[in-house]
C-alpha cells in the first residue's frame, strides 16, 4: 500500500506544484486587492457582469487590466487569476478586470460566434451592438466609475479573449491605450474550427460548449449533458471513435441535432457573406492603441490568427505601434510558469514562457500604461524552432534571410532551388476508409488537439498513401524564414481532393534522447513536424465559389502554409510530406464533388489516385504570393 501512495503522490507532482503556485498567487491577490462585482450597462440596455479587483493601495492611482471572456468570468472570483494575467502583471499594480461578454454566463443577452463588427461605433445608435462597442461602453464606465483609475486601459486575452481582445481595436475607446491579442481568432473559416475551408472533425465535441444559449444568467456551465453526449463514452481511441461515427451527416444527427453553431456550419460550408461578415482582418485600419500579438509556432488552433492580425495592422496602419511575438509553444503555453519549455518531445530551453511573461507582456503594458520603463520591443521578437533561440526583427518576414525553393525528384529525392524532372509524376491511392492519422500516438476524443503539431513522421513516411522527399543530410545551416507556400501541379481520378503539406526536420540518427520523454520515443532519425497546413481543394481559385477537378487534368493547388522561422542544422535532412488524408484533425473529403461535405453519404465517399507533379514547387521564406481565394 505504501508504494501505491507513493507512486500516487509522484504521478500528482506537477499537479499539486501548479496548486500550490495557484494558492500562492491567491493569498498576493487576497492580501493586495479588494474584489468588486458589477453589471455595466450597454448601450442597448443589456449589463455585462464583470468581477474588478481593486489595489488596497490607495496612495497612488492605476491603470485597468481588462480581459473579456466567453469563459465564465466566475472563475476569477476568487482570488485566483489561473496565471493569466501573470503573477507579474498582478505583482506590477493593475485594476484587473474580468468580464462576461454578452450572452455568456452572468451577462445579458444573446450568444454570437465572432458577431459582426459593425463599423463606425456610433454611440448614439442603441440597436447596433457589436465586440468593439461593448468593449467600448464597458471601458467607458469605468473610467467614470472605477475610483483610482489613471485613465488608461489596457485589454489582453488568449483564444477567444484573443479574439474579444483584438475586436476592441476598431473605432477603439481613447482610453484604450494597450491591446495584446493572444492565440486570437480573426477569421472563423481559416482559423479554429476550419483551416482553409476544411472541417477541423477533431473539435467536434468542442461545439457543445459553443452552440447553446443559455436560458438565464448563471455562474454554472449549462451546456454538460451535450458534452457528456460525447465524453460520456469515454472512448480510448480517437481515430477509431470518429471513423465509426461515418459521415458528418451522422454527427449532426446523433450529437449536433440541436446545436445553433453546428447548423451554422453544416449550412454554411463555403465561404459566403455569413463568414465574410465574421471576419475580423477588414476592420483593423487606423489603429490608434499599441499592439503586441502573440502565437505560439506549435499552435493547432489559432496559428493564422496571430500572424494575420499583426500583418493586416502593418498593412493598414503603417504608424502603429505593431508588434508580434511568436514562441515555440502550443495553444496558450505562454501562461505556463514551467522552468523546463517542451512541446510533445520537443525540449525547447528552460524559463521560455517565464522570460515571456517577465520581459516582454510585463514590460510593454508597463511602458504604455504606466509610462515606465521602455520595453525597446522589436517588430518581431520570434523563437527560431531550430535553434532554440529568440530572434529579432525589424521587419516580417524579414529581407536578410534569402528564400529557398524545394523541388521534387524520383526516389524520394528533395532538392533546394535546382528542379530536379519537371515531367516526373508520383502517385498515390487516397482511400477515405484508411485515412493518415494525424498523430502518431493513440489519443482518446480530444478537446482541441495540441502534440501533434511537433510530432514525429516516421509513421506516416511508412504509408503508401504518403509521398515523402527529402534532402541528402545538409553540409550547412539552412535557416528559412517567412510564408510557406507550396505550389503543386495535381491530377486525380476524382474530383475533388485535400492535400496536407508537411515541412519536416529530418534530426541525424546520433541525436541523443531527451529527459522528458519516456524511453520508447527515439530522438535518433526522429522526423520532427516543423509546419503544415491542409487545403480543401475544391477551393483552389475561390472560397467563395468551390468547384469539381476534372479527372485525369493536370490542376493548380496552391497550399499556404503559414509562417515559419527554423534553422535545420547540419548533420539533419530537408522533408516534405504530401498526402490528403489527416484523421481526425481534418474531416474526410469524399473525393468526389458533392455540393455540401457536411450532408455527404456513406456511398459519396471513394478511393481516388492522385498525382503530383514533378513541377511542383515549394516556396518557404520571405513573402510568398499567396493567393488568399477571394
Amino acid at each position: 500500500m505504501r508504494i501505491v501512495v507513493c507512486i500516487i503522490l509522484v504521478s500528482l507532482m506537477p499537479v499539486l506544484t501548479h496548486a500550490q503556485k495557484i494558492n500562492e498567487d491567491s493569498l498576493y491577490m487576497r492580501e493586495h486587492y479588494e474584489k468588486f462585482e458589477y453589471r455595466i450597462p450597454m448601450r442597448d440596455g443589456a449589463k455585462l457582469f464583470t468581477i474588478v479587483y481593486m489595489p488596497k493601495d490607495k496612495s497612488k492611482t492605476y491603470p485597468i487590466l481588462m480581459n473579456r471572456t466567453c469563459y465564465n468570468a466566475s472563475g476569477y472570483g476568487n482570488y485566483k487569476t489561473h496565471g493569466h494575467p501573470s503573477r507579474y502583471l498582478v505583482q506590477d499594480g493593475y485594476i484587473l478586470v474580468f468580464q462576461d461578454v454578452r450572452g455568456r454566463y452572468m451577462s445579458d443577452g444573446l450568444f454570437d460566434n465572432m458577431t459582426p463588427n459593425i463599423p463606425g461605433n456610433d454611440i448614439k445608435n442603441k440597436k447596433d451592438i457589436d465586440e468593439s462597442s461593448d468593449t467600448w461602453d464597458s471601458i467607458d464606465w469605468m473610467i467614470k466609475n472605477l475610483k483610482a483609475n489613471n485613465g488608461k486601459v489596457g485589454i489582453y486575452g488568449i483564444s477567444y479573449p484573443g479574439f474579444y481582445s483584438a475586436a476592441s481595436l476598431p473605432d477603439a475607446h481613447p482610453a484604450l491605450k494597450a491591446c495584446s491579442p493572444q492565440a486570437p481568432i480573426s477569421d472563423f473559416f481559416f482559423d479554429d474550427f476550419h483551416h482553409m475551408g476544411a472541417y477541423l472533425q477533431s473539435y467536434t465535441a468542442a461545439f457543445a460548449v459553443f452552440g447553446y444559449q443559455k436560458k438565464d444568467t448563471t455562474r454554472n456551465d449549462w451546456f454538460i449533458p451535450q458534452i457528456m453526449r460525447f465524453y460520456g463514452q469515454s472512448p480510448k481511441d480517437g481515430y477509431d471513435f470518429h471513423l465509426k461515427q461515418g459521415t458528418l451527416k451522422n454527427i449532426t444527427e446523433k450529437y449536433h441535432y440541436d446545436n445553433f453553431f453546428w447548423q451554422q456550419i453544416i449550412n454554411h460550408p463555403n465561404y459566403d457573406t455569413f463568414w465574410q461578415k465574421r471576419n475580423l482582418l477588414p476592420h483593423l485600419t487606423n489603429i490608434k492603441p499599441a499592439v503586441l500579438t502573440v502565437g505560439g509556432w506549435f499552435d493547432a488552433e489559432d496559428l493564422y490568427g496571430p500572424l494575420n492580425i499583426y500583418k493586416t495592422i502593418e498593412k493598414t496602419t503603417p504608424g502603429a505601434k505593431n508588434s508580434i511575438v511568436m514562441g515555440p509553444w502550443g495553444h496558450g503555453d505562454w501562461a505556463d510558469d514551467k522552468v523546463k519549455n517542451t512541446h510533445n518531445h520537443i525540449y525547447f530551453g528552460d524559463s521560455i514562457s517565464i522570460f515571456f511573461q517577465r520581459e516582454i507582456e510585463k514590460a510593454f503594458f508597463a511602458y504604455h500604461l504606466k509610462n515606465e520603463g521602455n520595453p525597446n520591443l522589436p517588430e518581431a521578437y520570434m523563437f527560431n524552432t531550430g535553434k532554440k533561440q529568440w530572434e529579432k526583427f525589424d521587419v516580417w518576414p524579414p529581407k536578410d534571410i534569402p528564400p529557398l525553393k524545394l523541388y521534387f525528384g524520383e526516389n524520394g529525392k528533395l532538392s533546394i532551388d535546382k528542379p530536379l524532372d519537371e515531367k516526373a509524376t508520383f502517385e498515390y491511392i487516397s482511400d477515405p476508409a484508411k485515412p493518415v492519422p494525424y498523430t502518431s500516438e493513440t489519443e482518446g476524443l480530444t478537446f482541441t488537439p495540441r502534440d501533434f503539431m511537433s510530432d514525429d513522421q516516421r509513421d506516416a513516411s511508412k504509408r503508401p498513401d504518403v509521398l515523402t522527399f527529402e534532402t541528402g543530410v545538409l553540409t550547412d545551416e539552412v535557416t528559412v524564414a517567412g510564408e510557406i507556400l507550396a505550389k503543386l501541379k495535381v491530377a486525380m481520378s476524382g474530383t475533388d481532393a485535400d492535400f496536407i503539406v508537411k515541412l519536416i526536420d529530418v534530426y541525424p540518427a546520433d541525436h541523443p534522447n531527451y529527459e522528458h520523454n519516456p524511453k520508447n520515443i527515439v530522438m535518433g532519425g526522429y522526423q520532427q513536424l516543423v509546419r503544415s497546413e491542409t487545403f480543401r481543394g475544391r477551393f483552389r481559385n475561390s472560397f467563395e465559389k468551390p468547384e469539381p477537378f476534372v479527372p485525369g487534368q493536370i490542376t493548380d493547388v496552391n497550399v499556404p502554409l503559414q509562417d515559419v522561422l527554423h534553422t535545420f542544422k547540419k548533420g539533419h535532412k530537408i522533408m516534405i510530406q504530401v498526402h490528403s488524408t489527416w484523421f481526425p484533425y481534418i474531416d474526410r473529403n469524399p473525393q468526389q464533388y458533392v455540393e455540401n461535405i457536411f450532408k455527404a453519404g456513406e456511398k459519396d465517399f471513394i478511393k481516388s489516385t492522385i498525382k503530383i507533379y514533378g513541377s511542383s514547387v515549394i516556396g518557404v521564406g520571405g513573402e510568398q504570393q499567396v493567393k488568399k481565394g477571394f
